[in-house]
């Protein structure tokens, strides 16, 4: 579901003791429980509804005002929500097909919009992850289509990994693809290398000898060079060099 009733009198009498962070994880529980239209499963859901800092916070809300049962936590009241809408949509199509009838054709296959704030799930339709506006969303499904790159599961959940390995958010992440053209995203691509990782050797080891000192003695050897000028030069580097 798109869309679903909420009723703010009854929704702050019961939530009225939440800190900020459960009531923050509540709300998008209900968004995710709606949207998905199935239980929770209490496996990485703090992550999906992008609270993974606040896992804490996202348990305790799922078991004061969720039920654990062995297909996972349903919640009883968006039960009676989605089921009165999967009704509503029933309806619309068994509507269409009365209309179609009448009119002598056979209904397509397609299933019909029942009003424009309730959309009816289709195995093949991508929904706006949470935590990415939608106009970000469409922005970058158009992106991959141009590019002839299916916007997937797969490569969203792909995007958000990297997007967490920059420590950057999934729409961060999708904007940052649509200001430079990507289908995809990468961490490397946007995180500079730490140059402490790398070490630059600029002066001689304490087990080397300064490359001047080495040229002197070659000097020195084959005589071509003035004695007391290179007495000289070695005063005046005492001190400064190893």
């Amino acid at each position: 579901m798109h869309y679903y009733n909420f009723h703010i009198g009854d929704y702050k009498s019961h939530t009225h003791h939440l800190s900020l962070m459960e009531d923050l994880a509540y709300r998008r529980l209900l968004d995710f429980y709606y949207l998905h239209e199935s239980p929770i499963k209490q496996r990485d859901i703090a992550r999906q509804i992008g609270m993974k800092d606040f896992e804490q916070e996202v348990l305790t809300v799922l078991d004061e005002f969720f039920i654990s049962t062995e297909n996972g936590y349903i919640h009883t009241r968006a039960d009676d929500e989605i089921s009165k809408y999967r009704k509503f949509t029933e309806d619309g199509k068994k509507g269409a097909a009365i209309r179609w009838a009448k009119a002598g054709y056979s209904p397509p296959n397609a299933t019909p919009i029942a009003t424009n704030n309730h959309k009816p799930i289709t195995n093949n339709h991508i929904y706006t992850p949470i935590g990415v506006s939608d106009s970000v969303f469409q922005e970058f499904k158009s992106l991959r289509k141009a590019k002839k790159a299916p916007i997937t599961e797969r490569a969203i959940d792909g995007i958000r990994t990297e997007a967490e390995k920059a420590g950057w958010t999934l729409e961060q992440a999708m904007t940052e693809c649509l200001v430079r053209g990507w289908t995809g995203f990468k961490a490397e691509w946007v995180v500079k290398p730490n140059v402490a990782d790398k070490v630059h050797q600029t002066v001689p080891s304490k087990f080397e000898r300064d490359p001047t000192l080495v040229a002197l003695d070659e000097s020195i050897k084959n005589a071509k060079t003035n004695p007391e000028m290179i007495a000289k030069i070695r005063e005046a580097l005492k001190g400064k060099v190893a």
